[in-house]
């Protein structure tokens, strides 16, 4: 992560701010075990739908698209806001404020015009996607649906020349990750290479980090990982995932973590054997670095494509 903030003095423009983050990001572990967000790199305009044994989630678009794997950006830095107010004993408010520039920093983006306007697209997708689920948070159930946003806006100066300097935003966070972050409190920091990790990536350093415990290593079926992560689970869509984990396992990027693929051959009637392929993510040793500089990557959803 860039480095931290100085704490600045007393100043007007910074009265009601919650920003800047002087720790990491963080993420809570309900949403990082299940795949609320798109992993496409286009807008997603088809639902998305998650169902195992006892979880369903059931996912609609905004007219822009349904949130994606990178608009949980704005999520994870309001965490880690959340998350230092709750470490200070402070009282944490559903509504938060903060500046571009510091999520900017935060998130290892550029200030550019570019990154201001996909902010702003972020914020739409993320209070314009619904989402309906029998997951709780808190100890409490949402019967109806809900948006990761309930509403945003952003203040900005306006220069002589007609120019607008984007000031600060101000968002209101839904109850149910309201609950999840404050109550359940099962938030974990993100380490500062995760921005730099496509979005199959991204998902897999997630899993990891919420799932190898005591053990150090968390095992998963192919199928089961797949659909965990947020892909397609159809056959031609299984054999494209399974190449791409050999592809991040021979390029071991993930921060903290090291994948493995494990295959075994179980006899059938009919003679040809059936090849079962479970996944192994594992925390890296003490001093152990990824073998290569993590890249954002060009990966997209896994379709039937």
């Amino acid at each position: 992560m860039p480095a931290a903030p100085a704490r600045p003095a007393p100043h007007a423009d910074l009265f009601d701010l919650d920003s800047p983050l002087y720790s990491d990001v963080h993420g809570e572990r309900t949403v990082a075990e299940f795949p609320f967000f798109s992993l496409a790199k286009t807008p997603q305009m088809e639902p998305m739908t998650f169902q195992s044994e006892d979880v369903r989630i059931d996912i609609s678009p905004s007219p822009i698209g349904i949130a994606t794997i990178y608009d949980k950006e704005v999520l994870l830095y309001i965490a880690g806001l959340m998350a230092e107010k709750l470490e200070r004993g402070e009282r944490v408010e559903h509504e938060m404020s903060f500046t571009a520039h510091d999520f900017f920093r935060a998130t290892g983006a550029n200030a550019s015009v570019k990154s201001y306007t996909s902010l702003k697209r972020s914020l739409r997708r993320l209070q314009g996607t619904e989402i309906l689920t029998n997951i709780e948070t808190g100890g409490e159930g949402e019967e109806g649906g809900f948006s990761w946003l309930l509403t945003w806006n952003t203040s900005y100066a306006k220069a002589a020349d007609g120019t607008k300097r984007l000031k600060a935003v101000r968002i209101r966070l839904c109850d149910w990750l309201y609950r999840a972050i404050l109550k359940d409190r099962r938030i974990a920091a993100y380490h500062a290479d995760f921005f730099r990790l496509g979005p199959v990536e991204r998902r897999l350093y997630e899993l990891a980090m919420f799932n190898c415990g005591g053990d150090l290593s968390y095992e998963v079926g192919l199928e089961r990982l797949a659909a965990k992560v947020g892909c397609s689970v159809s056959p031609r869509s299984i054999a494209k995932f399974k190449r791409q984990l050999r592809d991040i396992a021979d390029g071991d990027t993930l921060p903290q973590y090291r994948i493995e693929l494990h295959e075994t051959r179980i006899p059938s009637p009919n003679g040809r054997p059936r090849v079962e392929t479970n996944v192994i993510l594992m925390r890296r040793g003490e001093g152990e670095e990824p073998a290569l500089p993590a890249t954002d990557g060009d990966s997209e959803m896994l379709s039937e494509g």
